[in-house]
């Protein structure tokens, strides 16, 4: 019972829900590129960091200046969402102008990024926000004391809900219809004098700024960045991107996007729950790529429990009807 206190008490479900809604951007941005453009993009993880640098350099700055300092933590996440919206044009150029494959480009991207976070981070490994007032606690100044324990959960829910109807809204568009043809049947979108290289770069930009942006609010949310806080990202919006649809099921566009947040929530639950069992902090790596590896395997072991209890009835109706033959 101790166990299951410590494991369900309120501070584990809060952060884990608060650190759930900030990796929901990424799994967002992986239902643009992957589920709606069949683009497997692999220049998320240098996305992610990307925005996590610039977030912490622009705050940095900005806070240094006196005019600009209560508007820091906002600038620097509009920022950080133009970045990513760079690294998506500079994928998306690679695919549809150089001919390059979706994964070549990814992994193109992805290591030039690294050096280029680097060089924002100042060619230091970390950056850091201590003592400098981020979005999270401005916000919580803004609410009741009562609530101060909340805001971090009431911020980052607020924002992933906020993308996911702007997603929604902007796929029921004439541009967004576009660009999810684009993913179905790329000649019937060019056969309709639509210009499948147009519609792949707004969708890659799309997806670059929402993991800029989650980046950018995990570096506030943490008040510091890492070079390689983005190393994984790709696997583990993907693992949510599946918990999501293997609960909720394909549907509309908004079971989907509610699907994409919700399996991002339970994705880092899971690992704060496997991690409440006293393991070291070096086997994180492991619990997630466990996690992630059941995450992707759930919708084949699904298929084959359907299977093998068809199978089963199959097999007890045979021999029900065996047993009445031979009477």
């Amino acid at each position: 019972m101790q166990m299951l206190a410590s494991i369900f008490s309120p501070g584990v479900v809060i952060t884990a829900l608060e650190v759930g809604c900030i990796y929901a951007l990424v799994a967002l941005a992986l239902f643009i590129s992957y589920s709606t453009l069949n683009i497997a993009d692999l220049s998320t993880d240098g996305c992610f960091t990307l925005g996590c640098a610039v977030c912490c350099q622009v705050t940095v700055t900005l806070s240094a200046n006196p005019v600009l300092a209560p508007a820091a933590p906002v600038l620097a996440l509009l920022a950080a969402m133009l970045t990513g919206v760079c690294s998506g044009f500079v994928t998306a150029f690679l695919q549809t102008k150089l001919g390059v494959e979706s994964i070549m480009a990814g992994i193109v991207v992805n290591t030039g990024l690294y050096t280029i976070n680097l060089a924002v981070m100042g060619f230091a490994s970390q950056m850091s926000l201590l003592k400098i007032p981020t979005i999270y606690s401005g916000f919580e100044a803004l609410l009741p004391k009562a609530l101060g324990p909340f805001s971090g959960l009431i911020l980052s829910a607020l924002v992933a809900v906020a993308a996911g109807a702007l997603i929604t809204l902007f796929m029921g568009t004439r541009l967004g219809l576009s660009v999810r043809a684009t993913g179905d049947n790329a000649d019937m979108v060019r056969a309709s004098s639509i210009n499948p290289a147009f519609t792949i770069t707004v969708g890659l930009c799309v997806s670059s700024a929402l993991t800029a942006l989650s980046g950018a609010l995990l570096a506030q949310y943490q008040k510091g960045a890492d070079i390689n806080v983005g190393t994984g990202m790709v696997t583990i919006a993907l693992a949510s991107l599946i918990i999501g649809e293997t609960l909720i099921g394909k549907g509309g566009m908004v079971r989907r996007v509610a699907g994409v947040i919700l399996g991002s929530c339970i994705y880092r639950f899971a690992v704060a729950v496997a991690l409440r069992f006293n393991l070291p902090a070096a086997a994180l790596k492991l619990v997630s790529a466990v996690i992630v590896g059941v995450a992707i395997a759930m919708p084949a072991i699904q298929k084959r429990a359907e299977f093998h209890k068809r199978r089963a009835a199959a097999r007890a109706a045979a021999r029900t009807e065996a047993k009445g033959g031979v009477r």
